[in-house]
Protein backbone atom coordinates (compact mmCIF):
# COMPACT_ATOMS: atom_id res chain seq x y z
CA UNK A 1 0.00 0.00 0.00
CA UNK A 2 1.37 3.41 -0.97
CA UNK A 3 2.22 5.68 1.97
CA UNK A 4 0.36 8.98 2.03
CA UNK A 5 3.60 10.85 2.82
CA UNK A 6 7.25 9.88 2.33
CA UNK A 7 10.47 11.43 3.56
CA UNK A 8 13.52 10.69 1.41
CA UNK A 9 16.49 9.25 3.32
CA UNK A 10 18.36 7.93 0.29
CA UNK A 11 19.15 11.07 -1.72
CA UNK A 12 22.91 10.52 -1.38
CA UNK A 13 22.80 6.72 -1.74
CA UNK A 14 19.76 5.86 -3.87
CA UNK A 15 17.83 2.72 -3.00
CA UNK A 16 16.75 1.47 -6.40
CA UNK A 17 13.78 -0.91 -6.72
CA UNK A 18 14.96 -4.47 -7.39
CA UNK A 19 12.64 -4.73 -10.39
CA UNK A 20 14.65 -2.14 -12.31
CA UNK A 21 18.02 -3.93 -11.86
CA UNK A 22 17.99 -5.67 -15.29
CA UNK A 23 17.40 -2.44 -17.23
CA UNK A 24 20.00 -0.60 -15.14
CA UNK A 25 22.53 -3.37 -15.80
CA UNK A 26 21.79 -3.23 -19.51
CA UNK A 27 22.19 0.56 -19.57
CA UNK A 28 25.44 0.33 -17.60
CA UNK A 29 26.89 -2.14 -20.08
CA UNK A 30 25.90 0.10 -22.98
CA UNK A 31 27.10 3.29 -21.28
CA UNK A 32 30.53 1.85 -20.46
CA UNK A 33 31.51 2.16 -24.11
CA UNK A 34 30.13 5.65 -24.70
CA UNK A 35 31.73 9.07 -24.58
CA UNK A 36 29.87 12.37 -24.31
CA UNK A 37 31.73 14.07 -27.12
CA UNK A 38 30.00 16.58 -29.42
CA UNK A 39 31.47 15.07 -32.59
CA UNK A 40 30.36 11.56 -31.62
CA UNK A 41 26.90 12.72 -30.64
CA UNK A 42 26.42 14.64 -33.87
CA UNK A 43 27.75 11.78 -35.99
CA UNK A 44 25.37 9.35 -34.27
CA UNK A 45 22.40 11.64 -34.95
CA UNK A 46 23.44 11.96 -38.61
CA UNK A 47 23.76 8.18 -38.91
CA UNK A 48 20.36 7.51 -37.32
CA UNK A 49 18.45 10.09 -39.36
CA UNK A 50 20.37 10.07 -42.64
CA UNK A 51 20.33 13.87 -42.47
CA UNK A 52 23.15 16.37 -42.05
CA UNK A 53 21.73 19.92 -42.35
CA UNK A 54 21.79 21.51 -38.88
CA UNK A 55 20.63 25.03 -39.68
CA UNK A 56 22.37 27.80 -37.74
CA UNK A 57 25.49 26.37 -36.07
CA UNK A 58 25.44 28.61 -33.00
CA UNK A 59 24.37 25.64 -30.92
CA UNK A 60 27.79 23.98 -31.45
CA UNK A 61 29.54 26.03 -28.78
CA UNK A 62 26.76 25.32 -26.30
CA UNK A 63 27.04 21.60 -26.99
CA UNK A 64 30.78 21.75 -26.24
CA UNK A 65 30.18 23.45 -22.89
CA UNK A 66 27.34 21.09 -22.00
CA UNK A 67 29.35 17.95 -22.77
CA UNK A 68 32.35 19.18 -20.81
CA UNK A 69 30.14 19.96 -17.82
CA UNK A 70 28.50 16.53 -18.06
CA UNK A 71 31.86 14.75 -18.20
CA UNK A 72 33.58 16.75 -15.45
CA UNK A 73 30.84 17.69 -12.98
CA UNK A 74 27.80 15.43 -13.19
CA UNK A 75 29.40 12.31 -11.63
CA UNK A 76 27.55 10.19 -14.17
CA UNK A 77 27.32 6.47 -13.67
CA UNK A 78 27.70 4.18 -16.67
CA UNK A 79 23.93 3.83 -16.89
CA UNK A 80 23.62 7.61 -16.49
CA UNK A 81 26.04 8.11 -19.37
CA UNK A 82 23.85 5.86 -21.52
CA UNK A 83 20.72 7.80 -20.60
CA UNK A 84 22.31 11.19 -21.26
CA UNK A 85 23.91 9.98 -24.51
CA UNK A 86 20.54 8.82 -25.83
CA UNK A 87 18.82 12.00 -24.64
CA UNK A 88 21.32 14.17 -26.50
CA UNK A 89 21.29 12.05 -29.64
CA UNK A 90 17.49 12.13 -29.68
CA UNK A 91 17.58 15.91 -29.24
CA UNK A 92 20.12 16.39 -32.03
CA UNK A 93 18.19 14.00 -34.26
CA UNK A 94 15.08 16.05 -33.57
CA UNK A 95 16.87 19.17 -34.73
CA UNK A 96 17.94 17.48 -37.97
CA UNK A 97 14.35 16.37 -38.63
CA UNK A 98 13.02 19.86 -37.86
CA UNK A 99 15.47 21.50 -40.25
CA UNK A 100 14.78 18.93 -42.96
CA UNK A 101 11.03 19.51 -42.74
CA UNK A 102 11.38 23.29 -42.88
CA UNK A 103 13.76 23.05 -45.85
CA UNK A 104 11.18 21.00 -47.74
CA UNK A 105 8.27 23.23 -46.68
CA UNK A 106 9.53 26.82 -46.35
CA UNK A 107 5.95 28.00 -45.85
CA UNK A 108 6.33 26.79 -42.25
CA UNK A 109 8.32 29.93 -41.51
CA UNK A 110 5.20 31.98 -42.32
CA UNK A 111 3.00 30.20 -39.76
CA UNK A 112 1.71 32.76 -37.24
CA UNK A 113 2.06 32.01 -33.53
CA UNK A 114 -0.83 34.20 -32.52
CA UNK A 115 -1.33 35.63 -29.01
CA UNK A 116 0.00 32.69 -26.96
CA UNK A 117 -0.84 32.46 -23.27
CA UNK A 118 2.49 31.97 -21.47
CA UNK A 119 2.72 30.88 -17.84
CA UNK A 120 5.90 32.11 -16.13
CA UNK A 121 6.59 30.77 -12.67
CA UNK A 122 8.79 28.49 -10.63
CA UNK A 123 7.84 24.84 -10.27
CA UNK A 124 5.58 24.16 -7.29
CA UNK A 125 3.79 27.52 -7.64
CA UNK A 126 0.72 25.97 -9.25
CA UNK A 127 2.07 26.25 -12.79
CA UNK A 128 1.61 22.59 -13.72
CA UNK A 129 -1.98 22.41 -12.52
CA UNK A 130 -2.83 25.74 -14.14
CA UNK A 131 -1.14 24.71 -17.37
CA UNK A 132 -3.05 21.45 -17.55
CA UNK A 133 -6.33 23.16 -16.71
CA UNK A 134 -5.91 25.62 -19.60
CA UNK A 135 -4.66 22.85 -21.87
CA UNK A 136 -7.90 20.97 -21.25
CA UNK A 137 -9.71 23.74 -23.14
CA UNK A 138 -10.30 22.33 -26.63
CA UNK A 139 -9.90 25.84 -28.08
CA UNK A 140 -6.27 26.09 -26.95
CA UNK A 141 -3.24 24.27 -28.36
CA UNK A 142 -0.82 22.66 -25.90
CA UNK A 143 2.32 20.57 -26.12
CA UNK A 144 1.77 16.95 -25.01
CA UNK A 145 4.85 15.22 -23.62
CA UNK A 146 5.17 12.74 -26.47
CA UNK A 147 5.19 15.55 -29.03
CA UNK A 148 7.85 17.49 -27.15
CA UNK A 149 10.19 14.48 -27.32
CA UNK A 150 9.67 13.85 -31.04
CA UNK A 151 8.27 16.92 -32.81
CA UNK A 152 8.87 15.46 -36.28
CA UNK A 153 8.76 11.84 -37.35
CA UNK A 154 11.34 10.35 -39.67
CA UNK A 155 10.06 10.12 -43.25
CA UNK A 156 9.73 6.32 -43.03
CA UNK A 157 7.26 6.63 -40.13
CA UNK A 158 5.13 9.58 -41.21
CA UNK A 159 2.35 7.42 -42.61
CA UNK A 160 2.34 5.01 -39.67
CA UNK A 161 -1.03 4.36 -38.04
CA UNK A 162 -1.13 4.63 -35.13
CA UNK A 163 1.51 7.26 -34.59
CA UNK A 164 4.39 5.42 -32.85
CA UNK A 165 5.49 8.37 -30.69
CA UNK A 166 3.00 8.04 -27.81
CA UNK A 167 3.94 4.37 -27.34
CA UNK A 168 7.64 5.21 -27.28
CA UNK A 169 6.97 7.98 -24.78
CA UNK A 170 5.01 5.57 -22.59
CA UNK A 171 7.91 3.12 -22.60
CA UNK A 172 10.27 5.88 -21.50
CA UNK A 173 7.93 6.91 -18.70
CA UNK A 174 7.72 3.28 -17.54
CA UNK A 175 11.52 3.29 -17.24
CA UNK A 176 11.46 6.55 -15.32
CA UNK A 177 8.76 5.27 -12.97
CA UNK A 178 10.70 2.06 -12.39
CA UNK A 179 13.84 3.91 -11.30
CA UNK A 180 12.07 6.82 -9.56
CA UNK A 181 8.72 5.48 -8.29
CA UNK A 182 8.18 8.44 -5.96
CA UNK A 183 8.78 11.16 -8.55
CA UNK A 184 5.09 11.36 -9.43
CA UNK A 185 4.38 12.61 -5.92
CA UNK A 186 6.21 15.81 -6.86
CA UNK A 187 5.60 16.08 -10.59
CA UNK A 188 3.36 13.72 -12.51
CA UNK A 189 4.44 13.07 -16.09
CA UNK A 190 2.14 11.30 -18.52
CA UNK A 191 2.08 10.79 -22.27
CA UNK A 192 -0.67 13.30 -23.01
CA UNK A 193 -0.44 15.92 -20.29
CA UNK A 194 0.73 19.41 -21.19
CA UNK A 195 4.49 19.77 -20.91
CA UNK A 196 6.85 22.70 -20.71
CA UNK A 197 8.64 23.98 -23.77
CA UNK A 198 12.03 23.35 -22.11
CA UNK A 199 12.43 20.39 -24.43
CA UNK A 200 11.79 22.63 -27.44
CA UNK A 201 14.52 25.04 -26.32
CA UNK A 202 16.81 22.01 -25.99
CA UNK A 203 16.68 21.53 -29.77
CA UNK A 204 18.87 24.63 -29.87
CA UNK A 205 20.98 23.11 -27.05
CA UNK A 206 19.72 25.80 -24.72
CA UNK A 207 17.62 26.22 -21.62
CA UNK A 208 17.27 24.72 -18.15
CA UNK A 209 16.30 21.18 -19.17
CA UNK A 210 19.77 19.74 -18.76
CA UNK A 211 20.53 21.27 -15.35
CA UNK A 212 17.25 19.87 -14.02
CA UNK A 213 18.57 16.31 -14.42
CA UNK A 214 22.26 16.58 -13.47
CA UNK A 215 24.64 18.72 -11.40
CA UNK A 216 26.05 21.08 -14.05
CA UNK A 217 27.33 24.31 -12.45
CA UNK A 218 29.56 25.27 -15.40
CA UNK A 219 26.74 24.81 -17.89
CA UNK A 220 24.39 26.74 -15.63
CA UNK A 221 26.79 29.68 -15.31
CA UNK A 222 27.41 29.69 -19.06
CA UNK A 223 23.67 29.79 -19.79
CA UNK A 224 23.11 32.71 -17.42
CA UNK A 225 25.60 34.86 -19.29
CA UNK A 226 24.51 33.90 -22.81
CA UNK A 227 22.03 35.84 -24.90
CA UNK A 228 18.79 33.94 -25.41
CA UNK A 229 17.12 35.75 -28.32
CA UNK A 230 18.32 33.23 -30.91
CA UNK A 231 17.19 30.27 -28.83
CA UNK A 232 13.77 31.80 -28.22
CA UNK A 233 13.52 32.37 -31.97
CA UNK A 234 14.25 28.66 -32.39
CA UNK A 235 11.53 27.85 -29.87
CA UNK A 236 9.12 29.78 -32.08
CA UNK A 237 10.43 27.89 -35.13
CA UNK A 238 9.59 24.57 -33.49
CA UNK A 239 6.12 25.81 -32.52
CA UNK A 240 5.58 26.78 -36.17
CA UNK A 241 6.55 23.26 -37.21
CA UNK A 242 4.18 21.69 -34.69
CA UNK A 243 1.30 23.96 -35.63
CA UNK A 244 1.87 23.27 -39.34
CA UNK A 245 1.89 19.52 -38.68
CA UNK A 246 -1.00 19.17 -36.20
CA UNK A 247 -2.88 22.44 -36.24
CA UNK A 248 -3.95 24.71 -33.44
CA UNK A 249 -4.70 28.41 -33.34
CA UNK A 250 -3.59 29.62 -29.92
CA UNK A 251 -0.90 28.09 -27.73
CA UNK A 252 -0.77 27.79 -23.95
CA UNK A 253 2.88 27.57 -22.88
CA UNK A 254 4.77 27.33 -19.60
CA UNK A 255 8.34 27.35 -18.31
CA UNK A 256 10.18 28.53 -15.18
CA UNK A 257 13.14 29.74 -17.19
CA UNK A 258 11.05 32.53 -18.72
CA UNK A 259 11.40 34.35 -15.38
CA UNK A 260 14.92 35.45 -16.26
CA UNK A 261 14.28 36.00 -19.96
CA UNK A 262 11.33 38.39 -20.13
CA UNK A 263 13.15 40.46 -22.75
CA UNK A 264 13.71 37.63 -25.28
CA UNK A 265 10.29 36.22 -24.44
CA UNK A 266 8.51 39.50 -25.18
CA UNK A 267 10.54 40.16 -28.34
CA UNK A 268 9.68 36.69 -29.63
CA UNK A 269 5.99 36.77 -28.66
CA UNK A 270 5.06 40.47 -28.51
CA UNK A 271 1.30 39.83 -28.49
CA UNK A 272 1.33 37.17 -25.75
CA UNK A 273 -0.57 37.16 -22.48
CA UNK A 274 1.87 36.58 -19.62
CA UNK A 275 0.69 34.79 -16.46
CA UNK A 276 3.13 35.09 -13.54
CA UNK A 277 2.69 32.74 -10.57
CA UNK A 278 4.10 33.40 -7.08
CA UNK A 279 4.53 31.39 -3.87
CA UNK A 280 6.55 31.48 -0.65
CA UNK A 281 10.18 31.01 -1.83
CA UNK A 282 11.10 28.78 1.11
CA UNK A 283 8.37 26.25 0.33
CA UNK A 284 9.22 26.37 -3.36
CA UNK A 285 12.96 25.91 -2.78
CA UNK A 286 12.44 22.94 -0.45
CA UNK A 287 10.18 21.24 -2.96
CA UNK A 288 12.12 21.98 -6.15
CA UNK A 289 15.56 21.15 -4.75
CA UNK A 290 14.26 17.88 -3.32
CA UNK A 291 12.76 16.99 -6.69
CA UNK A 292 16.02 17.73 -8.53
CA UNK A 293 18.10 15.84 -5.96
CA UNK A 294 15.79 12.84 -6.18
CA UNK A 295 15.86 12.90 -10.00
CA UNK A 296 19.68 12.90 -9.96
CA UNK A 297 19.59 9.14 -9.30
CA UNK A 298 18.69 8.61 -12.93
CA UNK A 299 22.20 9.66 -13.93
CA UNK A 300 24.34 9.08 -10.84
CA UNK A 301 24.53 6.33 -8.24
CA UNK A 302 26.20 8.71 -5.77
CA UNK A 303 24.60 12.14 -6.13
CA UNK A 304 25.51 14.89 -3.68
CA UNK A 305 22.20 16.31 -2.39
CA UNK A 306 23.93 19.17 -0.56
CA UNK A 307 25.82 20.31 -3.68
CA UNK A 308 22.67 19.88 -5.78
CA UNK A 309 20.51 21.67 -3.24
CA UNK A 310 22.83 24.65 -2.91
CA UNK A 311 23.41 24.91 -6.66
CA UNK A 312 19.74 24.74 -7.55
CA UNK A 313 18.67 27.00 -4.71
CA UNK A 314 21.06 29.52 -6.23
CA UNK A 315 19.41 29.09 -9.60
CA UNK A 316 15.99 29.70 -8.07
CA UNK A 317 17.36 32.89 -6.50
CA UNK A 318 18.64 33.96 -9.93
CA UNK A 319 15.20 33.43 -11.43
CA UNK A 320 13.41 35.36 -8.69
CA UNK A 321 15.86 38.28 -8.76
CA UNK A 322 15.47 38.46 -12.54
CA UNK A 323 11.69 38.43 -12.17
CA UNK A 324 11.89 41.44 -9.86
CA UNK A 325 14.39 43.21 -12.11
CA UNK A 326 12.51 42.71 -15.36
CA UNK A 327 8.86 42.41 -14.33
CA UNK A 328 8.00 45.84 -15.70
CA UNK A 329 9.26 44.88 -19.17
CA UNK A 330 6.02 42.97 -19.61
CA UNK A 331 3.17 45.28 -20.65
CA UNK A 332 0.65 45.78 -17.86
CA UNK A 333 -2.22 45.27 -20.30
CA UNK A 334 -0.85 41.83 -21.22
CA UNK A 335 0.29 40.44 -17.87
CA UNK A 336 -1.14 39.27 -14.58
CA UNK A 337 0.40 38.21 -11.25
CA UNK A 338 -1.21 35.31 -9.38
CA UNK A 339 -0.43 34.13 -5.87
CA UNK A 340 -0.50 30.38 -5.26
CA UNK A 341 -2.82 30.78 -2.27
CA UNK A 342 -5.31 32.80 -4.30
CA UNK A 343 -5.29 30.24 -7.11
CA UNK A 344 -5.85 27.35 -4.68
CA UNK A 345 -8.68 29.23 -2.98
CA UNK A 346 -10.47 30.17 -6.20
CA UNK A 347 -9.40 28.21 -9.27
CA UNK A 348 -12.38 29.22 -11.36
CA UNK A 349 -12.04 32.90 -10.53
CA UNK A 350 -8.33 32.85 -11.30
CA UNK A 351 -8.87 31.21 -14.66
CA UNK A 352 -11.69 33.63 -15.46
CA UNK A 353 -9.33 36.55 -14.80
CA UNK A 354 -6.70 35.05 -17.11
CA UNK A 355 -9.23 34.47 -19.87
CA UNK A 356 -10.56 38.00 -19.55
CA UNK A 357 -7.07 39.46 -19.86
CA UNK A 358 -6.28 37.19 -22.82
CA UNK A 359 -9.62 37.92 -24.51
CA UNK A 360 -10.22 34.17 -24.71
CA UNK A 361 -13.81 32.87 -24.47
CA UNK A 362 -14.40 30.85 -21.31
CA UNK A 363 -17.31 28.94 -22.79
CA UNK A 364 -19.18 25.81 -21.77
CA UNK A 365 -16.83 23.36 -23.56
CA UNK A 366 -13.82 24.96 -21.85
CA UNK A 367 -15.44 24.92 -18.41
CA UNK A 368 -16.62 21.35 -18.83
CA UNK A 369 -13.22 20.09 -19.95
CA UNK A 370 -11.50 21.83 -17.05
CA UNK A 371 -13.98 20.41 -14.55
CA UNK A 372 -13.40 16.91 -15.93
CA UNK A 373 -9.63 17.34 -15.64
CA UNK A 374 -9.92 18.63 -12.07
CA UNK A 375 -12.10 15.69 -11.05
CA UNK A 376 -9.72 13.16 -12.62
CA UNK A 377 -6.60 14.73 -11.10
CA UNK A 378 -7.23 15.59 -7.43
CA UNK A 379 -4.34 17.17 -5.58
CA UNK A 380 -2.13 14.63 -3.86
CA UNK A 381 -3.56 11.61 -5.64
CA UNK A 382 -0.11 9.99 -5.65
CA UNK A 383 0.71 11.01 -2.09
CA UNK A 384 2.92 13.72 -0.62
CA UNK A 385 6.56 14.33 0.25
CA UNK A 386 7.87 15.66 3.57
CA UNK A 387 10.65 18.07 2.71
CA UNK A 388 13.88 18.54 4.70
CA UNK A 389 15.91 21.65 3.89
CA UNK A 390 18.79 20.59 6.13
CA UNK A 391 19.33 17.42 4.10
CA UNK A 392 20.01 19.70 1.13
CA UNK A 393 22.39 21.98 3.03
CA UNK A 394 19.82 24.79 3.06
CA UNK A 395 18.36 27.11 5.68
CA UNK A 396 14.94 28.75 5.57
CA UNK A 397 16.07 32.08 7.01
CA UNK A 398 18.96 32.31 4.55
CA UNK A 399 16.62 31.65 1.63
CA UNK A 400 14.24 34.34 2.88
CA UNK A 401 17.04 36.89 3.20
CA UNK A 402 18.40 36.07 -0.25
CA UNK A 403 15.10 36.80 -1.99
CA UNK A 404 13.71 39.54 0.24
CA UNK A 405 13.27 41.78 -2.80
CA UNK A 406 11.01 39.19 -4.43
CA UNK A 407 8.91 38.67 -1.32
CA UNK A 408 8.46 42.42 -0.86
CA UNK A 409 7.43 42.93 -4.49
CA UNK A 410 5.04 40.02 -4.96
CA UNK A 411 4.06 38.52 -1.59
CA UNK A 412 3.92 41.43 0.86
Amino acid sequence: MRADTVRFDDLAAPDYPEACAPIRDMLAEYGAGLVLDPAVLRATAVERTGLSAWGEERFAERLEVLCRSLREEAALSASGTAIVFEQLVQTLSGRLLIEDLVAGHPEIEDVAIDRPIIICGLPRTGTTHLHNMLAADPALRHLPYWESLEPVLAAAERDADPDPRPARCAAGLDLLDGVMPEFKRMHEMTVEHAQEELQLLAYDVSGMLFECSAHLPTWSAYQRTSGQDASYAYLKRVLQVLQWLRGGERWVLKSPQHLEHYGPLLRTFPDATFVLTHRDPVAVTASVCTMVAYAARMASEHPDPVAIGRQFAGRLEDLLHACVRDRDLLPAAQSIDIRFEDFMADEEGTIAAIYALADQPLDAPARGAMAAFREAHPRGRHGFVEYDLAALGLDADAIDRAVADYRERFLA
